[in-house]
């Protein structure tokens, strides 16, 4: 087989064969055939390079009218050919391993045999722009192309071709500054970068349960953010929040955040406290600092050896009423973990759109239900997985099938498997679904159920978490969330109702998951009314109030 192929190939090449048709006996054209791309490392290259190659392919009207910005009639010059997460399915993505790619050596990609969401012999005959990506790090799921890929240029094509393309992987892609703030950022805030990196520390702890478990160095990163006239001598101590990041965040992507509270408590539209910024980002996702037969203790690294080392070098309230937490998305979910599995050391969390805290509703699909499939409702139609308000963007099956192909690790679904599943008989995590058809493994989600369902594990050890735990869980979502958050939030409330708990629950009409923050003009406004909630409590005497209060 793997000689037909090298002949077909040869022919492509010299332009004795059409590409698009293989022919049946007698010559007749039949079913399509593969289309492959000679990709090659360029020759400036020092040394050889490995990785998941990646192609990119996207109609050229569509290319176009995106580089103009979406303006009618107009087209502009395409930079870049990459995926949207909110249009899965506009952009065509094939990929291969690559081990071992010499400077100079070209190999062969099959558009057919990895790719989403069909192979590229369907797509309609037309002009395209392709570029293609090797990802070094195998982390595309999770950071898209970042600083050590290499890319080629953008090229327009004819699909399907006469002979067969080639691209050449001749840049690689610079480490960038994390303190030069994205274009949207305000000038107050670009003002306030120097004072508030002169009052970041960065934290890079090996973590000794960590390591043992994977029997090598393991860092806990994270940022320390001192307020303004934080002084580490004398007796005054501050309270402290510990802020977890969604799924695709990291220390260099949380810089922006950070220098928001800075200048939030330099203008006193927040309380001085002490923000710890800490990064839950890992090669398989996130590990959502819980503690996991695959990922490792995270939890317990948390709680028993960071914490204690931050309250040993900074000046922090050293108790449960002045540690907070907060998060957003798969960070929200992780704060909420964090509050309810250690409620003797964390004074309450204001968790923000979490990801599903009851897998009744994990993105609207009921994981218990009898042959439970997370592609399809019973009746057949397909479950949805983005949303913009009433639109539907991208269903379940489309979100799992385009991270299947850009590889094993560091996907939402994947991680998700990281943390909550039992160990497989290969030493990975047992899939909790079957990537082609959608069915649910039951034995697994009992595994999970058992383990990270927060809903079950509340109504299971109530009582005995009563006592730490009543009125510490605050949870925000919106009723327009862009994964169908909201609905795993409505059903972990009415646990809590049921258990007669104290909790706070604010479901806020037509928000979705990225304008939930927004209070007037302020994109960030809920952060800081979440801070003053936070400084009650831990200094339920002061007079200290907002500016305007």
């Amino acid at each position: 087989m793997r000689h037909r192929r090298v002949v077909l190939a040869a022919l492509l090449v010299c332009g004795w064969l059409l590409p698009g048709a293989v022919f049946a006996q007698g010559g007749t054209p039949t079913v399509p055939a593969h289309l492959f791309f000679h990709v090659q490392l360029g020759g400036a290259a020092a040394q050889p390079a490995s990785g998941r190659l990646l192609l990119f392919a996207l109609d050229a009207k569509t290319a176009e009218a995106e580089a103009a910005g979406g303006k009618d009639g107009k087209t502009g010059t395409v930079t870049e050919v990459d995926t949207n997460d909110f249009r899965p399915t506009r952009t065509a993505v094939a990929a291969r391993e690559v081990s071992r790619l010499v400077p100079g050596q070209v190999i062969d990609i099959d558009t057919d045999r990895t790719a989403f969401p069909a192979g590229w012999s369907q797509l309609p005959p037309g002009d395209y722009y392709v570029q293609a990506v090797l990802d070094v790090h195998h982390d595309y799921n999770y950071s898209g192309r970042d600083a050590g890929d290499w890319i080629s240029p953008v090229v327009k094509l004819h699909l399907p071709a006469a002979t067969i393309p080639a691209l050449t992987l001749d840049t690689i892609l610079p480490a960038r500054d994390p303190w030069q703030l994205g274009k949207h950022a305000t000038d107050a805030l670009r003002k306030a970068v120097p004072a508030a990196r002169a009052q970041s520390r960065d934290i890079d702890f090996v973590s000794p349960v960590l390591s043992a478990f994977w029997g090598r160095p393991i860092h806990v990163r994270a940022r320390v953010l001192l307020p303004p006239g934080y002084n580490p001598v004398g007796k005054q101590t501050w309270p402290t929040v510990y802020y977890t990041q969604g799924f695709g965040g990291n220390n260099d992507r949380v810089v922006g955040t950070l220098v928001n509270v800075y200048l939030a408590m330099q203008q006193r539209r927040m309380p001085p406290m002490i923000w710890v910024f800490l990064d839950e980002s890992s090669p398989t996702g996130t590990h959502e600092f819980a503690d996991s037969v695959n990922n490792g203790p995270w939890g317990t690294a948390l709680t028993t050896e960071l914490i204690p080392y931050l309250e040993s070098h900074y000046r922090m309230d050293a108790d449960v009423d002045g540690r907070f937490l907060q998060g957003h998305s798969s960070g929200g979910w992780a704060t909420l973990w964090l509050q309810t599995r250690y409620p003797k050391i964390f004074g309450g969390t204001w968790s923000t759109s979490p990801d599903p805290s009851d897998f009744h509703d994990f993105t609207g699909v009921d994981l218990y239900a009898p042959h439970a499939n997370v592609y399809h409702r019973p009746d057949g139609t397909l479950y949805p997985l983005v949303r913009d308000h009433d639109k539907v963007l991208a269903t379940f099956e489309q979100f799992a099938k385009l991270e299947r192909v850009f590889g094993p690790y560091g996907g939402q679904m994947a991680s998700f498997e990281w943390v909550f599943s039992p160990k497989g008989k290969d030493g990975r995590p047992e899939p909790m679904f079957d990537r082609d058809t959608g069915d649910v493994d039951p034995a697994v989600v009992a595994y999970w159920r058992d383990h990270y369902d927060i809903a079950y594990r509340l109504q299971r050890d109530w009582p005995a978490l009563k006592a730490d735990l009543d009125g510490k869980i605050h949870l925000w979502v919106g009723t327009a969330d862009t994964f169908y958050l909201d609905g795993a939030a409505h059903r972990l409330k009415a646990v809590l109702d049921g258990l007669h708990a104290k909790s706070e629950f604010h479901f806020v009409p037509d928000r979705t998951h990225f304008d939930l923050y927004r209070i007037g003009n302020d994109r960030n406004g809920l952060l800081d009314r979440f801070a003053w909630e936070m400084y009650a409590i831990a200094r339920p005497h002061s007079q200290l109030k907002a500016v305007g209060q």
